[in-house]
């Protein structure tokens, strides 16, 4: 037996907001596994720091991705979970070939823009919606993207 779900946002917009999320959640997985393929893959004289920041980054990822699924569950909607799923949904695109250290901070980069551009554009129906949980799990999740993008932005100059 399914029983209603009565926390101030209506059908509607928890659907909504739910399938942004689902979005975001794709992006954010997918950033997880590139991170993750970094950390083991990277190679050349950085291998030692990129190596420890990567494992940092996905470990904190990996964290995130729980807590959006969970915060989608919250609003009643099933979260996406198989990388079918999530390659349908990401804007993220893998990257299968063989790239430098110097490369693969640069897609990290674009990954994390990626992901702030998603969380920016669900925000006006979290809004909307009068969703604030959601509306903090955004911001938490802004800081530590544009922060990470920054910082690796920083080791490219």
């Amino acid at each position: 037996m399914k029983s209603k779900i009565d926390i101030g946002i209506d059908e509607k917009h928890r659907e909504e907001i739910a399938r942004g999320l689902s979005h975001f959640l794709a992006d954010t997985y997918t950033l997880y596994l590139k991170t993750h393929n970094y950390h083991w893959n990277v190679t050349g004289p950085m291998f030692q720091t990129l190596h420890i920041m990567f494992e940092g980054q996905y470990g904190e990822l990996a964290i995130a991705v729980d807590d959006i699924a969970e915060r989608i569950r919250a609003l009643g909607v099933k979260a996406p979970a198989t990388y079918g799923e999530f390659l349908k949904l990401s804007s993220i695109k893998e990257n299968t070939g063989d790239i430098s250290a110097t490369q693969m901070i640069a897609d990290l980069v674009h990954g994390h823009e990626a992901v702030v551009k998603t969380a920016r554009g669900i925000f006006g129906m979290v809004t909307e919606g009068h969703d604030e949980p959601t509306a903090d799990l955004l911001i938490q999740r802004l800081r530590v993207h544009e922060k990470t993008a920054w910082m690796l932005r920083s080791m490219l100059e």
